[in-house]
C-alpha cells in the first residue's frame, strides 16, 4: 500500500467524523425546534393569558354592576335580601371556579410530555436495534 492511499483505519475514522458531525446537525435542529415550538407556545400562552385577565375583569365588573343595580332596585322595599342574594351568588360561583381550577391543576400533564415520551422510544426502539 503507498502512503499516499488512506488506510482502512483511515477511512473508518472519516466515517465516523461524518456520522457524528450528521448527528450534531441532527441534534441541532431538534433543539432548534424544540426552542422555536416552546417560544411560539410561550407567546401564544402570554396572550391567552391578557385577552383572559380581560374577559374576566369585564365579567367581574358587570356583574358587579348588576348586583348594585339589583340592590338599588330592590331598595325599598326587600333591600337586605337583595344584598344577601347577590352576595350569596357571588360566594357560589367563587366556590365552583375554585373547584374547578383545583380539579385543573391536579390533571396538568407535565412539561414536554409528548416530547419525552417519543424520546424515550426512541431510545428503546435504537437499543433493540443493537
Amino acid at each position: 500500500m503507498s502512503e499516499d492511499t488512506p488506510g482502512p483505519a483511515t477511512n473508518l475514522l472519516r466515517s465516523l467524523v461524518h456520522l457524528g458531525g450528521t448527528l450534531l446537525a441532527l441534534l441541532q435542529a431538534r433543539v432548534d425546534l424544540l426552542t422555536t415550538e416552546l417560544s411560539e407556545d410561550l407567546e401564544r400562552g402570554l396572550q391567552i393569558l391578557l385577552w383572559a385577565f380581560t374577559a374576566l375583569l369585564c365579567g367581574i365588573l358587570g356583574a358587579l354592576l348588576l348586583g348594585v343595580s339589583l340592590i338599588i332596585y330592590f331598595w325599598d322595599t326587600h333591600r337586605l335580601a337583595a344584598a344577601l342574594s347577590v352576595t350569596g351568588v357571588f360566594l357560589a360561583v367563587a366556590v365552583w371556579a375554585g373547584a374547578i381550577l383545583r380539579r385543573r391543576l391536579h390533571e396538568k400533564p407535565r412539561l414536554l410530555d409528548a416530547s419525552r415520551t417519543e424520546l424515550h422510544r426512541d431510545v428503546e426502539l435504537l437499543r433493540r436495534d443493537r
